[in-house]
């Protein structure tokens, strides 16, 4: 009986280790593709099936989503030392890492920056697609998602940044 609270124990601390190390290397972060009912396309989003968008005019190598604007549309960033995973639907050969001018870390789809938007509240929403004519989710190819169906609205909500 000793023996075995003994193990257990050991096997309590092994498993206690092995979280700590995943923590220290950074979560990972994964990008998988998921159909849009509002927008009828499929599109990027993250583990947690919140939409992926991109700024128009944007690149790796020239940002303009900074201060205010990156509040509104976070990047999505991956700490160093984090994995960076192609989920169900995605090539892997096309996730990459770029990094903002502050410094952190930015995952890119086909060389776009990706972003959230800061109303999408759930799982799905779009509410950031078309916002100023310059936001757009981003599809498993690589481009902009099309404009919603007739009837479907989405609005900035005063996020018309930058």
């Amino acid at each position: 009986m000793r023996i075995r609270a003994i193990a257990a124990v050991a096997v309590v601390g092994v498993a206690g280790a092995a979280v700590s190390l995943a923590v220290a290397g950074g979560a990972p972060v994964v990008v998988r593709a998921a159909p849009n009912a509002t927008l009828g396309k499929t599109t990027l989003v993250t583990a947690a099936g919140m939409t992926l968008y991109h700024l128009t005019g944007e690149s790796a190598a020239k940002f303009t989503c900074m201060g205010a604007c990156a509040k509104a549309w976070p990047p999505l960033v991956v700490a160093k030392g984090a994995k960076l995973r192609a989920g169900t639907g995605l090539s892997a050969g096309s996730l990459g890492v770029v990094r903002r001018p502050d410094g952190r870390r930015q995952v890119t789809y086909a060389g776009l920056p990706l972003y959230r938007y800061g109303r999408d509240a759930k799982a799905g929403d779009v509410k950031g697609e078309g916002v100023g004519g310059i936001w757009f989710a981003v599809t498993p190819a690589g481009g902009a998602a099309p404009a919603p169906p007739a009837g479907t609205t989405t609005t900035g909500g005063g996020y018309d940044y930058p």
